[in-house]
């Protein structure tokens, strides 16, 4: 068994604990602040989009090669009717936050509805600056919005999203923040993504990934997760509501939503250790 992977287990008790569900237990490279006009928000460059269609093309082979092997499985996908409600619109979709390569199981839940459409990506700062290897030039490339420190950038990047949510495209947002890996229990989540809901009056998708252990090894010894995507029912804003009010009404909402589908599943009641 790995010991980095004993290490961040050990951190994901103890922040649990300690209630720092937004604290990152990975060791992260340094970073640095986003520049203005360093990111093209909203794709509209020929390089921006010829790099982001090589970057996506490789991105698909690399993940669609782990699939193949047993690296990343996907054992089922629930309620895609509920992601059909939404599929003209722009929408914000939420998802927990468990593993680098959650996104890509949120994208081939609906990789046939999205058809040519990309899924937009919110990540953090540091992973479009710093990140290195491949994941870096994925993160950089693949259709990836990074939400910056810099106060003129987030200028910038909260045009992005209101520019793609116009187009009626769908944005990834992980409101729970942090990356805890393979952390079956929901977190308490950040109001952001709501709030960019209810800013460009678009509803929220929620989704919520359970897992199981596989037959499979992943390279640190521990059984490769198998998942479920349940898609859930649309939030929408409610036009009698503030706007404050209706971010955290969307945030209790789709917080209550992945509480429920945590205990259906496991069949056990979400309890933290805190």
């Amino acid at each position: 068994m790995s010991n980095q992977r004993l290490a961040i287990a050990k951190k994901i008790e103890e922040y649990e604990e300690k209630g720092w569900f937004d604290v990152d237990v990975n060791d992260d490279p340094p970073t640095r602040q986003l520049k203005v006009g360093e990111v093209d928000y909203k794709y509209q460059k020929i390089s921006t989009r010829f790099n982001s269609k090589i970057a996506n093309f490789v991105a698909k082979k690399y993940f669609d090669g782990l699939i193949k092997k047993k690296q990343l499985i996907i054992k089922e996908v629930k309620g895609i009717e509920n992601y059909r409600k939404i599929k003209n619109v722009g929408a914000i979709i939420t998802c927990n936050h468990f593993n680098p390569f959650d996104n890509y199981a949120v994208y081939k839940a609906i990789e046939k509805e999205l058809k040519k459409e990309r899924l937009y990506k919110v990540i953090r700062e540091g992973n479009y600056t710093n990140f290195p290897g491949l994941y870096g030039y994925f993160f950089k490339n693949c259709n990836t919005l990074p939400l910056s420190s810099n106060f003129d950038v987030l200028k910038e990047f909260l045009s992005g999203v209101e520019y793609h949510l116009k187009k009626k495209r769908k944005i990834l947002i992980y409101p729970e923040q942090a990356m805890w890996l393979n952390y079956k229990k929901p977190r308490p989540l950040k109001p952001g993504a709501f709030s960019f809901a209810v800013s460009n009056n678009v509803p929220v998708l929620p989704m919520f990934i359970t897992m199981e252990d596989s037959e499979y090894l992943d390279g640190d010894g521990y059984p490769v997760q198998a998942y479920t995507v349940h898609i859930m029912p649309p939030v929408s804003l409610d036009p009698d509501l503030s706007k404050q009010e209706n971010i955290k009404m969307m945030c209790d909402k789709v917080y209550q939503m992945m509480k429920d589908k945590y205990e259906e599943v496991y069949k056990i009641p979400l309890v933290y250790k805190k």
